[in-house]
């Protein structure tokens, strides 16, 4: 299948080419926020175009995803120093050293229970940091795993991508952990997201793969027109019932419908490295190019 161009895009400038625009999400306060991961900074855009970059206490922290919490402030992932940050809407950064040493958080998510849930890719482990800053970690029952992104479930659970264990991990709340692993080889999970029809949709970067699995443990998996694309993270678009998704090799943005048909779109720079995505409060998506940029696609 051919892409095809983007209808209705506009790209923003928000920082320096090197900074690295890398998670993106839809704050309390109806912005777009976005970690920039080379910078150790978090941004904010506003839906008029104003934006702001907020330094971090290490330029070298490393923020990577980012989500609004239950206090209705921004919770983020430092994967160099290995620390979760918390900002207020009004740029105030606090952070909270995870125990392990050398955990490298990654992904994370609000979770079911008022506490916020995230990835260590290092260590095999799974966090849950309350809103006042104490954590609690759980083991998963694998080595070398990488844990990767994380989503909230439709079943009161968390499920996680683990990228070298080729499978998706579900932990409850109590801490209580099992392991899928995927049909294909090599498929190294990365983006996920709870769908609109209430299954888990993730993409295999290894693989050129979008994978869905239902709440009854059945797996699907639809290959993308090219296998070399490298898609990265996914998004519910529940205005379709679909997900985007984003190709980090391909340099493209994709749309994928609940039956598994795929469309793509070519984006209109090259070599832009497109990283997280978000629906934003307008209805358009927006994504978080690496050179320095974000992307809005428009309803």
């Amino acid at each position: 299948m051919p892409s095809s161009p983007l209808p209705s895009i506009q790209e923003m400038s928000v920082a320096r080419r090197e900074s690295g625009p890398y998670g993106i999400t839809q704050g309390p306060d109806g912005a777009l926020w976005f970690t920039l991961v080379h910078d150790g900074q978090i941004g904010r855009l506003s839906l008029d175009g104003h934006h702001v970059c907020h330094p971090l206490d290490s330029p070298s922290c490393g923020p990577c995803i980012i989500t609004p919490g239950p206090d209705r402030a921004l919770w983020f992932t430092r994967s160099r120093d290995h620390r979760i940050g918390r900002m207020t809407t009004d740029g105030e950064a606090t952070s909270f050293p995870v125990p392990t040493p050398g955990c490298g958080p990654f992904g994370i998510t609000s979770g079911p229970d008022g506490a916020l849930w995230f990835t260590e890719m290092h260590t095999d482990k799974i966090g849950r940091i309350t809103t006042d800053g104490s954590i609690t970690e759980f083991s998963l029952p694998t080595k070398g795993a990488f844990a990767s992104a994380i989503t909230s479930g439709a079943d009161g659970a968390l499920w996680f991508t683990l990228n070298q264990a080729h499978a998706l991990g579900r932990i409850t709340v109590e801490g209580d952990v099992s392991i899928h692993p995927l049909p294909t080889p090599a498929a190294a999970p990365v983006g996920i997201t709870r769908g609109a029809d209430g299954a888990i949709w993730f993409v295999e970067i290894g693989a050129g793969q979008i994978g869905r699995m239902g709440m009854d443990g059945r797996i699907q998996e639809f290959p993308l027109p090219d296998r070399l694309a490298k898609p990265h993270a996914i998004t519910a678009d529940p205005t379709t019932g679909g997900c985007w998704f984003t190709e980090w090799a391909g340099n493209r943005l994709g749309h994928i419908t609940p039956a598994g048909e795929i469309q793509e779109y070519d984006l209109p720079t090259p070599a832009s490295e497109p990283h997280g995505l978000v629906r934003g409060p307008d209805g358009s998506i927006w994504v978080a190019l690496e050179l320095g940029k974000l992307l809005c696609l428009a309803p």
